[in-house]
C-alpha cells in the first residue's frame, strides 16, 4: 500500500492518499479547502493514473471534510463517516466561520456508516475500522494489519491526544479508546495522525504523556 500526505488548510490538517497496485486509491480526511490545494491533489492522482473511489473520514471536524463535496464532484466518490458525526457535518460552514475560516464547506451526505461497518475496501485493500471515540462521538481509525499502517485522525497525535473541550468530546473516552483500541495493536505500527508528523504506538506507549500517565495508573479515566 502506497501512502502520500498533504497538508492542507489553515489548520494544517494531514490528508492522505492511498493506493496499491490496482490503482485504485482513496483519500483520508479530504482537507483541501482552495483551488490550488485542488490542484495539488488532482494533479497528483492524475500523474500516477490513479482512481478515487472513496472520501474516507476519521471524524467529521470541518478541516478534515473541507474537500469532500470537490471530490465528490470531480471524481464521484462515495463519502464515509460515521453517522454519530453527522451533527459535524451538517455544522461545518458554521464551524468553519467560528475559526475565522472564510472557506465555503459544502458537504454532502454520507454515503457509507463507519459505524455500521467493520472494514472498508478498495483494489485489493481492505482497512479495519476501529472506533475510537473521545475527540468526536464518531471518531474512527483505519488500519491496515498487513503493513501494519495506522490512521489515527485527531485521537492520537505524535506524543499527543485530540482535543476534548469541543463539543462531543470527552477525556475519559478518548483515553479508553487509545488504551483499549489503539496501544494494544503493537508497538510496531506506525501511526499516521491527522496533524503534525508520523510516529509509533511503541514511540507513544515511552513519550505521550497523556498515554503514559493513564498506563501508570496515574488518573481515573
Amino acid at each position: 500500500m502506497n501512502i502520500v500526505k498533504f497538508v492542507f488548510n489553515p489548520i494544517q490538517e494531514n490528508t492522505y492518499l492511498l493506493w496499491d497496485e490496482s490503482l485504485e486509491c482513496i483519500i483520508i480526511d479530504a482537507g483541501n479547502c482552495s483551488a490550488g490545494e485542488d490542484s495539488r491533489l488532482t494533479e497528483f492522482i492524475a500523474k500516477y493514473g490513479l482512481k478515487p473511489v472513496m472520501a474516507v473520514n476519521t471524524h467529521g471536524h470541518f478541516d478534515h471534510i473541507m474537500g469532500v463535496n470537490y471530490l465528490k464532484q470531480t471524481f464521484g466518490v462515495k463519502f464515509a463517516l460515521s453517522s454519530k458525526d453527522e451533527y459535524l457535518r451538517a455544522t461545518a460552514q458554521q464551524s468553519c466561520a467560528m475559526f475565522g475560516i472564510a472557506a465555503v464547506v459544502d458537504v454532502p451526505e454520507i454515503d457509507i456508516d463507519l459505524d455500521s461497518v467493520e472494514s472498508i475496501k478498495f483494489g485489493n485493500t481492505e482497512l479495519m475500522v476501529i472506533k475510537t471515540p473521545g475527540h468526536t462521538p464518531g471518531g474512527v481509525a483505519l488500519y491496515e494489519p498487513q503493513s501494519k499502517q495506522l490512521f489515527t485522525g485527531d485521537t492520537l497525535f505524535r506524543e499527543s491526544i485530540g482535543r476534548t473541550d469541543l463539543p462531543g468530546g470527552e477525556y475519559g473516552t478518548i483515553i479508553r479508546s487509545i488504551l483499549t483500541n489503539i496501544i494494544t495493536l503493537g508497538d510496531e505500527v506506525t501511526v499516521y495522525p491527522g496533524h503534525g508528523e508520523k510516529t509509533t504506538i511503541g514511540h507513544e506507549s515511552l513519550y505521550n504523556p497523556f498515554v503514559v500517565e493513564a498506563i501508570n495508573g496515574e488518573i481515573n479515566y
